[in-house]
């Protein structure tokens, strides 16, 4: 790790290139998974074809997406962000259909009966009581998106892959180790720091364990 501590200054820079990357995925990813899970639990007829399309996106392997997704986009973060934000689809889109399909049909009966509308009972609601199995698909989906984000290096991406495959090309051990190991930490600090918060709101809502 000598070369991790000689050049802190650029393996900083590489781990905020790859968290800027992962936060925007995520961002774009939970704004186009949110309605059509909603969507979804709404609609049984729906929901398998969402699912269906999700989880083919879901089976491309990274490599041969970023093959087809190059020609059309070019190199760097723009077919990155595509790809980070195809494999979470499924995960996100997923979790939130079924957590709003498990909110307790009293509860909702209770809701009506109080005179919410849908959109008011949605959001006052069942998002609400639906936090923590929908916090589960974001904590599941922010670790794939680090792990792919570091094979997305391979297009230009930058980020800790930008590192690891420098290290390859060079035949410079540290510097892959130093890549490999600050993406494995991030993608445990992001797991265990949303866990955690996924515990609290269980705990909120009652439905801890």
């Amino acid at each position: 790790m000598v070369w991790a501590i000689e050049n802190g200054d650029v393996l900083l820079e590489a781990t905020l290139q790859h968290l800027a990357l992962v936060g925007q995925a995520l961002a774009i990813s939970l704004a186009i998974a949110l309605p059509l899970g909603i969507l979804a639990a709404r609609r049984p007829r729906l929901h398998g074809v969402v699912m269906a399309l999700a989880g083919a996106l879901y089976t491309v392997p990274a490599l041969a997406l970023f093959a087809l997704l190059v020609p059309l986009m070019g190199l760097g973060q723009g077919p990155a962000l595509v790809a980070i934000v195809s494999y979470s689809l499924l995960v996100l889109t997923r979790n939130v259909a079924v957590a709003l399909r498990e909110v307790p049909a009293d509860i909702l009966d209770a809701a009506d009966g109080m005179g919410f509308s849908r959109g008011r009972r949605l959001l006052r609601v069942e998002l609400p009581l639906a936090a923590p199995v929908i916090l589960a698909g974001i904590r599941l989906t922010a670790v794939l998106q680090i792990s792919v984000a570091t094979v997305a290096a391979f297009i230009g991406a930058g980020g800790l892959g930008d590192l690891i495959f420098q290290g390859i090309t060079q035949d410079h051990g540290d510097k892959v180790v130093a890549g490999a190991v600050a993406a494995s930490l991030l993608a445990v600090a992001a797991d265990e720091s949303l866990r955690r918060l996924e515990t609290r709101l269980r705990l909120a809502t009652g439905l801890a364990g």
